[in-house]
């Protein structure tokens, strides 16, 4: 299908321009050749997407990844991704995503407590194909957690606990070796969670291994072990994905997370574990709805800064009017054991062991 922000860019009109063609030639009746075509011709493909919201909740969404304002409209993520992935020898992947979940993406690359940039280079590589071998170079999302950092990949809007204790990217090298038709192998060797670019010699390993039987059941699990960087501690971390499609419309998946880093002089160090569990239904052409619930541990406070149990339970109603654009409304209510929750900054910070939020999202792809 053509791209609708594509059709409107002719190559012959970029040609007229540069006085390589001359102006009567659009009115000769020759076919107009759109940068769709080219780029589809030449083994490129592109695609993206824009995600725009409304969210309210109770607090400040202490211990959400992107949601993390009180009351507001926002552009989540406006991305593009443009594809050279020949099944044989050189390619390149250049992923591009702006708005406010950039921002926070390039906080945690930069090790920083905020960003002002809205624009991120999500993925960045080049691959080498040989046969079931696959070589990257660059910087990639991360093999951890059942939820993605593009909102056209998860089924709810905002992300989960899991996902907040999770790597999102990495910058380095990794090789994937496709043992069987159902089973892959994956090793790596990065700067560590995030970053980008490290002053230190500190490096982290990732392990991996992606296996499908059929086409109702899969399974991953991956670990990374190394030492942060910025935190000058070791670091653990192992996360497992199972997804079971029991029927054309009906799916379940579960994801384990465990992690622990070492104390140093710049951290108190600690360990974390948590359970996710999704159920996702399509009740029509049209509609769907997915539910999700969640307990995490944080024992020592390393993740939310507070030493609590996490609980919450998610519902989220998806509507199609359109194959390109779904609009989704969901609730959500968080809970812990400990007053841990923001939900007053000012004029002196109030704390609660719950929060609520209901939102809005508009997803259109391209």
């Amino acid at each position: 299908m053509q791209k609708p922000l594509l059709q409107r860019i002719h190559i012959t009109a970029l040609l007229a321009a540069a006085g390589a063609a001359p102006a009567g030639a659009l009115a000769a009746g020759s076919p107009v050749t759109t940068l769709s075509q080219v780029l589809a011709d030449s083994g490129i493909t592109e695609s993206g997407y824009v995600a725009a919201s409304y969210y309210d909740s109770s607090g400040y969404n202490t211990d959400h990844q992107f949601d993390t304002s009180h009351d507001t409209f926002q552009l989540d993520q406006a991305g593009l991704t443009l594809a050279y992935q020949p099944k044989s020898g050189f390619g390149a992947v250049v992923d591009m995503i702006a708005g406010e979940d950039a921002k926070i993406v390039n906080a945690a690359e930069s090790a920083s407590a905020s960003s002002s940039n809205a624009f991120d280079i999500l993925q960045g590589y080049v691959q080498y194909v040989a046969g079931p071998l696959t070589l990257q170079a660059g910087k990639f999302t991360t093999l951890a957690g059942a939820e993605v950092i593009a909102p056209t990949g998860n089924t709810n809007f905002s992300r989960s606990l899991l996902f907040f204790a999770e790597p999102m990217t990495h910058t380095g090298l990794r090789a994937t070796y496709a043992v069987t038709d159902t089973l892959s192998v994956i090793v790596g060797i990065n700067n560590g969670w995030n970053y980008t670019k490290v002053d230190y010699g500190s490096k982290t390993g990732e392990l991996g291994i992606a296996l499908t039987p059929d086409k109702y059941f899969s399974l991953t699990a991956q670990a990374y072990i190394g030492r942060d960087p910025v935190d000058l501690a070791s670091r653990k971390f192992f996360d497992t994905v199972a997804t079971f499609n029991a029927t054309s419309a009906l799916s379940f998946v579960v994801s384990y997370d465990w992690g622990k880093q070492d104390a140093s002089p710049v951290t108190a160090g600690g360990d974390w574990d948590g359970l996710a569990a999704y159920v996702n239904y399509q009740l029509s052409g049209e509609w769907r709805v997915s539910l999700r619930g969640e307990y995490f541990d944080d024992k020592n406070g390393f993740i939310t800064g507070t030493a609590q149990k996490l609980k919450e339970g998610t519902i989220t109603v998806g509507y199609d009017p359109v194959s390109d654009f779904e609009l989704r409304l969901e609730g959500r209510y968080d809970a812990s054991n400990e007053p841990g929750f923001v939900k007053a900054v000012s004029p002196v910070t109030v704390l609660t062991d719950n929060q609520t939020e209901i939102a809005v999202q508009g997803v259109y792809k391209f």
